[in-house]
């Protein structure tokens, strides 16, 4: 190898090595520098971190300082608030020592003069006892007497004025509600009746009737059930029997016989049985008329035959089948002047005397049986409780009954709609007055307007105003109970003060 390349090579060996020692020199100073750095990166650090840390401390140092005033203030305040309590309190304890001596000076000046008025009082009540001859209890019951009289005569006095009170307005539109459906009914004053009496051609119809040996007149009662009385009025005989039905079939194959001429036992028992056919027939068609005429729908057959059957029955001498479809038109009308069911007023009222064409073969009253008949037949319990309560034998249960009853009685009162014989009348009459002068304090009674007004006159020491009303009451209560009567009676009970005065 020449000599200049082993000097190039030892230059670039040379150069190599001081590289690597600059190199390494370098790394070491940069690491020197480094620490250095850091050294000082932490020294800077630890002297902000307690910079930091004092300025902390001295900020809680402050706040503490503030929070500490600020208690000290408010503890300062609340003290202030508890000594002005304390000095209030103290003042009201005063007050309330004070006012507790004012009232225990005044609660025993209370009890002395409660003594005193105690002494006076006794005394007082003593002195009133040895004056009016009563002990205190005697005095007590006399006082007690004195206001549950005068309390009672309040009440009537009251009671008669909401009575009246009450009564304008209704009796007003009853009054109204009556008159138009009386007005709408156009009945005749005079009801008819059965007829009982047959007339004869002549007198010498009669032996013709009787036959011989009497089998005529035998044959005719046997067949008909009725009794044939012929006596010495002229021209008539008499068909009585307590059926009307039978009686109406034996007045009616008389006539026949009568016209006929032909009088004898083969001949009366075909036309008895043409006339009890005929009577059937006619019975039926009343009752469906009289359902037509009234405009009822959906009755019973069974219940529109008897129906028909009231035609022959008659009520104090008014006609049953007529009296009952007057009173359904009544009914209606007002049922309809009420805006309630027409129908149910309509059906009421004509059924409401059904029982009376049973009473010959039932026991019981007309009400009963016709309860019961329309029970059977499938009739609304509306209509059941018209009848039921038509005499007020029980409540009513609806407005339909009470018009019903209202109905009944405005036929059966008009002038001349009902007959009753003179016996009956007057015992009627003699009954009311006897019955309105068991009341005490009643001097005398008088029956006017045949039977419907009575007048009671009372004695004025005996029955005051108040009473008067109540007795009033009272008899017209017990008439209700116990005395049957067409159309309603007016009680009215006269009380007169009298003074009497002697010039001497």
């Amino acid at each position: 190898m020449p000599d200049w390349l082993a000097i190039v090579a030892a230059l670039l060996g040379g150069g190599v090595a001081a590289g690597v020692a600059f190199y390494m020199l370098g790394r070491r100073m940069e690491r020197r520098v480094a620490d250095a750095a850091t050294r000082a990166a932490a020294v800077d650090g630890a002297r902000l971190l307690e910079e930091a840390r004092q300025r902390m401390v001295l900020a809680s140092k402050e706040e503490l300082m503030r929070a500490r005033e600020a208690w000290d203030g408010e503890v300062a305040r609340r003290r202030r608030d508890i000594e002005r309590r304390e000095d209030q309190i103290e003042q009201k304890s005063a007050g309330l020592e004070t006012e507790t001596r004012d009232l225990g000076r005044r609660e025993q000046a209370c009890l002395d003069r409660e003594r005193a008025l105690g002494a006076k009082e006794a005394e007082a009540q003593a002195r009133l006892e040895r004056l009016a001859g009563l002990t205190a209890q005697e005095a007590k019951q006399e006082l007690l007497r004195g206001l549950e009289d005068e309390a009672r005569s309040e009440a009537a006095a009251l009671a008669r004025e909401l009575k009246d009170q009450a009564k304008k307005g209704a009796d007003r539109e009853a009054k109204k509600i009556l008159a138009v459906a009386i007005q709408r009914i156009a009945a005749e004053h005079t009801a008819e009746s059965t007829v009982s009496a047959v007339a004869l051609p002549s007198d010498e119809m009669k032996g013709r009737i009787i036959g011989r040996e009497g089998r005529n007149i035998r044959a005719f009662e046997a067949a008909t059930g009725v009794d044939v009385i012929i006596d010495d009025t002229p021209d008539t005989v008499v068909v009585s029997c307590f059926d009307p039905v039978r009686r109406e079939v034996g007045r009616l194959a008389l006539e026949r016989l009568i016209a006929d001429g032909r009088i004898h036992p083969g001949r009366i028992e075909e036309i008895i049985g043409k006339c009890r056919a005929e009577v059937e027939a006619g019975i039926v068609e009343a009752g469906e008329q009289a359902v037509y005429e009234t405009g009822i729908k959906g009755m019973h057959p069974e219940l529109m035959k008897l129906v028909g059957r009231m035609r022959y029955r008659t009520s104090y001498g008014q006609n049953i089948l007529e009296h009952s479809k007057e009173v359904a038109w009544l009914a209606g009308i007002m049922a309809a002047e009420l805006k309630l069911d027409v129908q149910l007023a309509k059906r009421g009222a004509l059924l409401h005397d059904i029982g009376k064409v049973l009473t010959h073969e039932h026991d019981g009253t007309h009400v009963q049986l016709g309860v019961e008949v329309a029970t059977k037949y499938g009739e609304d319990a509306v209509v059941i409780n018209c009848i039921a309560a038509h005499h007020d034998d029980v409540e009513h249960e609806s407005p339909v009954s009470v018009i019903v009853q209202a109905a009944d009685a405005v036929s059966g009162a008009r002038p001349g709609a009902r007959r009753e014989a003179f016996e009956t009348y007057v015992k009627r009459l003699t009954q009311l007055e006897q019955l309105a002068g068991e009341f005490p304090g009643v001097e005398k009674v008088y029956a006017i307007q045949a039977g419907r007004e009575v007048r009671v006159v009372v004695t004025p020491t005996a029955v005051d105003d108040g009473k008067a009303g109540e007795l009033s009451d009272q008899i017209a209560r017990r008439i209700e109970r116990e005395l049957q009567y067409p159309g309603q009676i007016k009680v009215v009970v006269i009380r007169e003060t009298r003074a009497v005065g002697f010039a001497r």
